[in-house]
């Protein structure tokens, strides 16, 4: 629902698409489709898309194929909420992941884990 008093924004965007460069592609990958267990939307041999809803989606970028660097993980937190988050820390450590303790933050119940690549994902409820 729109905010009558929200000013419109400059241009008006109908989809997301963040973009992770990194060096470890294919432990990158299999960590959000194995792991994670998000659905691919597209799929090439230096690029993969996950669906994450029909408007938002995340992709890992082989940076050994493309002119833009690895990030390493340095500036990024994907910041996601989560149905239950106490849920998904005990399944992820059930796969071996590691998690941070649940800490109450900002209003919000948190975790965090990083990907091979070495992105911070937060997840939050």
């Amino acid at each position: 629902m729109e905010d009558a008093s929200m000013p419109k924004p400059e241009i008006s965007i109908n989809r997301t698409n963040t973009i992770l460069y990194c060096e470890a592609f294919d432990q990158t990958v299999s960590f959000y489709e194995d792991i994670l267990k998000l659905r691919v939307a597209t799929q090439k041999d230096w690029f993969v898309e996950f669906r994450l809803s029909d408007r938002v989606h995340l992709s890992v970028a082989d940076a050994g194929r493309t002119t833009i660097p690895a990030g390493k993980g340095e500036g990024i937190t994907l910041s996601w909420q989560v149905e239950d988050v106490r849920e998904a820390r005990d399944r992820l450590a059930a796969m071996g992941v590691e998690t941070s303790p649940v800490e109450w933050r900002y209003g919000a119940w948190v975790i965090y884990i990083s990907d091979p690549a070495g992105n911070r994902i937060e997840l939050w409820s």
